[in-house]
């Protein structure tokens, strides 16, 4: 005996869109489009580019140089910078090559 590679949920729910469509066949199994749009990304250029001249900047007083949680200290004070987590500001320095040293 033959073994279903799909489960019985999957069939009863292309049936049920199946029905709902009209019996198109393209309709059934294309893909939905999306309710919502995606949320846009609080890094911009501009922020992008004010986050790597703050950290090509000389660090504050009391510091060897800049750090990650450094920064994202300093950015959360700045007014017009949106607040970034600090996993963010690495993703957007490891992107243009900016290496914390």
């Amino acid at each position: 005996m033959i073994k279903p590679c799909v489960s019985g949920e999957t069939l009863r729910l292309v049936a049920k869109r199946f029905a709902e469509t009209g019996g198109d066949v393209r309709a059934t199994v294309a893909r939905k489009k999306r309710d919502l749009p995606p949320v846009p990304s609080p890094v911009t250029g501009e922020v992008e580019a004010r986050l790597i001249a703050m950290a090509c900047s000389q660090p504050p007083p009391g510091h060897a140089r800049w750090s990650l949680r450094l920064l994202e200290k300093h950015v959360a004070l700045v007014d017009d910078i949106p607040d970034l987590d600090h996993s963010t500001i690495g993703r957007v320095l490891k992107k243009r090559n900016c290496v914390l040293t």
